[in-house]
């Protein structure tokens, strides 16, 4: 019977019709870089102190500045590097109309030994007209770690999306389910800019990360399962580059528009106009199959083959799917044997410090107290080189020690960086942003290490249960920053470190991947050498029963 794949290289493996569902869908990762780190801006906490009334009408009247107010009325507290700061949660408690205070600010008032209070009167932002979650519903002092909670509902939205919304795309096909989850991203996107109170708000925020990363990994599995197995790994790097490009939009939307709910929409905007791809992109022919609808399958392939200007000759009739999974899968496949149980967890943990790294980096941008905007491009435009790197490497060296070095040089720049003084700037800010280059390496990596480790049976079942630990890492990640940011700003640093050292080390008991067949039965994972001499005779086999190039390519498709 044909295949698929044969039928491909016939269609064409990346002609003009894949080009242009690639282009479309590459376009889907741009907006997930506003959803997923959109707190940077959205959640930024600038100076703070504690409202005093009566001084507040006296600054209105007197024309002082905002930290001329602030230096009467908040008591001095050592900072977390030591030296003096005015305090952020405490106000002097006096009577300021008994004090006789005039505009003459060089007219001393006694404050010594006077009480403090709370912040029982609000607080004031040093924001310059702009406006954040934080700013709104005074997100400070002791409701601060509320902060974590905007990102941390985001990821167990991805966490219970992805896996919903994955098996809705086995069950109704990727297209739809793509459309839907878009539906839903649209809706509940603007829900959050809605959102009346704090709580409505992480209720909405919940629900929008159910459809946002489920609809991603739907647009990665169909042009993956469209194109040549020779063209997915490259396709699946340059699908999530282009979050990179996302990235840069992003500081220069937060800039020009001021107020969070507004960005909000516009970073929603773009998922309504994703529902026009109902008329642009074809299902998956290879889902299609799977489902023993071949009169659809072979139509779309036609469809394809017209467009890249090609002409079909082998019997499509007999098309069927050469991926097709028969064995019954468990969560006990991937920990009953030795070698699965430690690929399992090794992948695992490699999943969860990519996403805690990975997002405390980004969120750490928010907290240093220079110029946020600047700071953020300057660190999305070093994600580049991470995907040319990728591509560049793991054919000539492979895929363990680039994807290891990865780890170990954000370990590394995340150590260096915590220990270099504040006066040392460019030298501080270019150590951060190899940091930033190692851990986006590492990221996007194990996206596809995690699919050559796994036999076929169980590939997307492991790659399903690994890739769990990234929305886990992603609800550790703001709690990790926020809190021990508190301590001491470069704390963070030092634990983001120790992951990505571990993370490294561990990398390099894997075995390498480069140039071994894609493992088909649990044996070929625990008896690797046995795998390579099979593939090894069937290559001599086919060599002699076909005296012309003969290449043997056959790779499952990566979720």
């Amino acid at each position: 019977m044909t295949t698929f794949d044969d039928i491909l290289e016939e269609a064409g493996n990346f002609g003009r019709s894949q080009k242009r569902v690639f282009g479309l869908l590459c376009l889907v990762s741009m907006p997930w870089a506003g959803v997923y780190v959109g707190i940077v801006f959205q959640g930024f906490t600038p100076e703070h102190w504690c409202r005093d009334p009566v001084v507040k009408e006296l600054q209105k009247g007197c024309g002082w500045s905002l930290q001329e107010s602030r230096g009467l009325t908040s008591p001095l507290v050592n900072g977390s590097t030591g030296v003096p700061v005015h305090s952020t949660c405490e106000r002097y408690d006096l009577d300021w109309n008994a004090t006789g205070l005039t505009c003459d600010l060089n007219q001393e008032v006694d404050v010594g030994g006077a009480p403090t209070t709370s912040c029982k009167d609000g607080w004031e932002y040093d924001y310059e007209g702009r406006q954040s979650f934080v700013t709104e519903f005074d997100l400070v002092c002791a409701d601060a770690w509320l902060v974590d909670m905007f990102q941390a509902t985001l990821n167990v939205g991805f966490l219970i999306g992805s896996i919903a919304i994955g098996y809705l795309a086995d069950r109704f096909g990727r297209k739809m389910s793509f459309l839907v989850s878009n539906l839903l991203n649209g809706i509940f996107g603007i829900l959050v800019a809605l959102a009346p109170t704090y709580v409505a708000l992480l209720v909405f925020r919940t629900l929008y990360g159910f459809g946002v990363k489920g609809g991603w990994v739907c647009g990665y599995v169909l042009i993956t399962e469209i194109v040549g197995v020779e063209y997915r790994r490259t396709v699946g790097v340059v699908y999530q580059m282009f979050f990179s490009v996302g990235l840069l939009f992003l500081p220069l939307l937060a800039y020009f528009i001021s107020d969070w709910r507004w960005l909000q929409v516009v970073i929603t905007a773009p998922y309504f106009l994703f529902l026009s791809y109902y008329w642009f992109i074809p299902e998956s022919p290879r889902w299609l199959l799977s489902q023993s609808n071949s009169k659809a399958a072979k139509k779309i392939t036609e469809d394809m083959a017209r467009e890249n200007g090609k002409v079909l000759s082998k019997n499509i009739e007999t098309l069927r799917d050469d991926n097709a999974e028969t064995s019954s899968t468990s969560f006990m496949d991937l920990i009953r044997t030795p070698k699965m149980r430690k690929h399992t967890f090794i992948l695992m943990f490699n999943w969860f410090t990519s996403a805690v790294v990975y997002q405390g980096l980004i969120m750490r941008l928010g907290i240093l107290g220079g110029n946020v905007y600047v700071d953020f491009l300057i660190s999305a435009l070093v994600e580049f080189p991470a995907a040319f790197l990728i591509l560049f490497t793991i054919e000539r060296i492979g895929r363990r020690l680039p994807f290891a070095t990865a780890n170990i040089v954000a370990g590394a720049s995340c150590f260096i960086t915590a220990f270099i003084p504040e006066s040392m700037f460019w030298f501080k800010t270019t150590v951060a942003c190899v940091g930033r280059l190692g851990i986006t390496m590492a990221f996007e990596m194990v996206v596809f290490v995690n699919t050559e480790l796994y036999p076929t049976f169980v590939r997307n079942l492991g790659v399903s249960v690994c890739s769990t630990l990234c929305d886990i890492g992603g609800i550790v990640a703001p709690f990790l920053l926020y809190r021990l940011a508190v301590i001491w700003i470069e704390l963070p640093l030092i634990i983001f470190g120790s992951l990505a050292f571990v993370a490294g080390g561990l990398v390099l008991l894997l075995p390498e991947t480069k140039g071994v067949p894609l493992p088909e039965t649990i044996n070929d994972i625990e008896f690797p050498d046995r795998c390579k001499d099979n593939a090894a005779k069937s290559q001599q086999l086919k060599n002699l029963l076909s005296p012309t190039d003969v290449t043997i390519n056959k790779e499952a498709s990566t979720v």
